[in-house]
């Protein structure tokens, strides 16, 4: 619809005709990572935030024509649906504003007005809504029955009637929403009695401050603190000046009527209106919490995904522990498990000269590369144990995040892949293969359990799962997925895909071997042109048949590197290898109906470095060997860390010990800083210094901010 197109594009600035080009590619079947990358010329080189947030956009003006649907047949049964009605609603496009018309339609449970309704008292509202009678008791004693024994109950009845009229009014709703947003206050309170089981939420047992500029942790943890039951949460503006605004609104006179108004005003805002506009405030500043907990859960998820992988080296995956041991397991460059192991260097057994013995033998016996340690409980003590020994070759000994390792192990798709050994054997592969390829590793594992966002259970799960969804598929078609080693979880985020044919492909893959060109997928059981078009792109085949195929040039587009080589007499993999030869390519020769300069810009890029991973060269990094717990810190001390959690109120370094460290965004920088994401990124190494040690809470407060003697 075009009135969608017009719509977003107000919301996004973004022109018109892009939107309406890319909602086409969207209902069409096109995934985000697809449009953003071979479609550049028909969207106008909207990128992949760009479009996820039309795609957002775009289906929630969907689901808001559905209800608008669902009221006007509601409204249509009452017989209460007038042309001008209709109109208004079919013209509306604000949630709030729609159901706001809705509202006096809205069938009700029986509410003390409808009792007061079926009384036979709504006249009687009416004649006191007016204002211009003075014999009050006159008047109200004409509606005694049966069922309205005595004059105070008539009054009440209307004065129901009259509050219900009040809270249905959409200027009265608008003028408290108005208050709300401007001078709402969040206040919370500790429920009495729950001091110690609540002490985490210390900071909130008696805090309040203005609505507008509660920040997104302080809203979450305080809507989590109540949903615990340790905190009581409200949401109210200054109450003497919403009935004020109220009574200038409904109060017309100064009689005895007018009195009965005034006191209908006010039991509607107490009972109704302020009840149902605290609400709304609460749902709307929750969904916009969520919005940026979401976000940052996103950008730091998408960064882990990135970060630099090992590569395909022979490497040895080490799970740390003490009683239990060290479960140790050797992986081939393909990730294969080739062995397993269990050691125990550590308390209580204390057995290092046979483990150190054992892990010798293993480095030499499997041609180990590398060595994965998680970064757990005594994951310090084995990264100790493990560099001291004396190898026969060079060892590159890393670090590995644990986060979601333990939730891996006892997924079904660990059991899957590893039937035969336990959860500690499937960990200890997990943490291997971390290394060698994190994206590859951490698709199989929920995204919230990795362990880079707060308040995860706290956001809006279906929108949290979403944009997680999102971020990883964004991920995994910009590296690009090698089509013969990739695992059915990887193979599920390629664009086009998902579980089904990525079960498809693996089993063909089994069946008959590796794929030797990209046209051999057509060859899938149920991989139809569609999704070849979606998926081809962002598959990868090293040493395959064509070239190209190795590379992010899309199949479509093969014809045109092809030309390229022809009119240089070579060909494309002498194209692809000699810059002189790439060098004299003129784009502009080659621009025609489907394809533009921005693709052919592309083009030539990727023939620079075909199938060339995005991703940084990873490094080595080690933590201060005297720092073992946090009865080591000291203020003033300067540590390396390891960022691994970054937040909007600042980021979490490892500095080698349990607790993390936190650095407020205001010590992260020698000026002011908005968005920590400036700053820092997940897995970055930086220095620190120890500001201060809270023993007690086990918190640890850290600053980039280094002063130096």
């Amino acid at each position: 619809m075009e009135i969608y197109s017009k719509l977003i594009a107000q919301s996004l600035a973004i022109p018109e005709r892009q939107i309406a080009k890319t909602i086409d590619l969207l209902d069409d079947g096109a995934t985000i990572p697809f449009i953003s990358r071979y479609r550049k010329e028909v969207t106008g080189g909207l990128d992949e935030v760009q479009i996820g947030d039309i795609k957002q956009l775009y289906e929630k003006l969907q689901e808001l024509s559905k209800r608008k649907e669902t009221i006007l047949h509601s409204i249509d049964e009452q017989g209460k649906l007038t042309p001008e009605l209709a109109t208004r609603i079919n013209n509306s496009w604000d949630s709030t504003e729609l159901e706001d018309i809705y509202l006096p339609y809205k069938p009700k449970r029986q509410t003390k007005a409808e009792i007061a309704r079926k009384k036979g008292l709504e006249p009687l509202a009416k004649i006191i809504m007016a204002q211009s009678e003075n014999n009050l008791l006159c008047r109200a004693e004409q509606f005694l029955t049966d069922e309205v024994s005595d004059v105070d109950e008539a009054l009440q009845g209307a004065r129901d009637i009259i509050a219900e009229w009040v809270n249905e009014n959409e200027s009265a709703r608008n003028t408290i929403r108005n208050i709300f947003n401007r001078e709402a206050v969040i206040s919370s309170k500790l429920i009495k009695g729950k001091e110690e089981e609540a002490a985490k939420y210390r900071d909130y047992f008696d805090f309040s401050e203005p609505l507008a500029k509660c920040s997104s942790h302080r809203l979450l943890a305080m809507r989590r603190g109540e949903s615990e039951g340790f905190l009581r949460v409200s949401i109210s503006p200054d109450e003497e000046y919403c009935l004020e605004k109220l009574n200038l609104r409904f109060v017309k006179s100064r009689n005895e009527l007018s009195e009965q108004v005034e006191i209908a005003v006010k039991d509607s805002y107490k009972r109704l209106l302020k009840p149902s506009i605290e609400t709304e405030y609460a749902a709307l500043s929750k969904e916009q919490a969520d919005k940026q907990a979401i976000k940052v859960f996103a950008e730091n998820l998408r960064q882990l995904l990135l970060s630099p992988p090992l590569g395909q080296k022979r490497v040895m995956g080490i799970d740390p522990g003490f009683r239990t041991g060290c479960k140790v397991v050797c992986l081939d460059a393909q990730g294969n498990l080739l062995h397993n192991e269990t050691i125990y260097p550590h308390a209580p057994q204390y057995e290092s000269a046979k483990a150190s013995a054992k892990i010798l033998s293993l480095v030499d016996a499997y041609s180990i590369e590398a060595i994965a340690i998680g970064n757990g409980t005594a994951g310090r003590e084995t990264e100790h144990f493990i560099t001291n020994l004396r190898y026969n070759h060079p060892i590159q000994v890393f670090a590995v995040s644990e986060d979601g390792a333990s939730v891996y192990s006892a997924s079904k798709t660990a059991r899957d892949e590893f039937p035969e050994y336990d959860v500690t054997v499937r960990g200890a592969v997990s943490i291997g293969r971390r290394l060698m390829d994190p994206l590859a590793e951490l698709v199989k594992i929920e995204a919230k359990s990795i362990g880079v966002g707060q308040y995860q259970h706290d956001v809006n799960q279906t929108e949290l799962k979403t944009a997680l969804d999102q971020t990883v598929e964004n991920c995994v078609n910009m590296v690009g997925v090698n089509l013969n080693t990739a695992s059915m979880h990887l193979l599920t985020y390629v664009s086009g895909l998902g579980p089904s044919l990525a079960k498809n492909i693996v089993d063909y893959r089994a069946q008959n071997g590796a794929f030797k060109s990209r046209k051999d997928l057509k060859k899938v059981p149920r991989l139809g042109e569609k999704a070849f078009e979606q998926a081809a792109g962002f598959l990868r085949i090293p040493d395959a048949m064509h070239p190209l195929d190795n590379s992010a040039v899309h199949p479509e587009s093969y014809y045109i590197v092809e030309e390229m080589a022809k009119d240089l007499n070579c060909s494309v993999d002498e194209l692809i290898k000699q810059s002189a030869l790439k060098s004299q390519i003129k784009l502009e020769k080659y621009v025609n109906d489907k394809t533009g300069m921005p693709t052919l810009v592309d083009i030539l890029s990727e023939l620079d470095k075909p199938g060339r991973d995005p991703r940084q060269s990873i490094k080595v990094f080690a933590f201060d060997p005297n720092i073992r717990t946090i009865n080591d810190l000291r203020e003033g001390q300067i540590l390396p860390g390891i960022v691994n959690n970054i937040t909007n109120f600042g980021c979490f370094v490892d500095i080698g010990i349990k607790e993390k460290g936190l650095v407020h965004i205001s010590n992260m920088a020698d000026k002011f800083v908005s968005d920590p994401t400036t700053i820092v990124s997940i897995h970055q190494h930086v220095e620190v210094q120890v500001m201060s040690i809270d023993l007690e809470r086990k918190r640890i407060q850290l600053s980039m901010r280094i002063a130096r003697i």
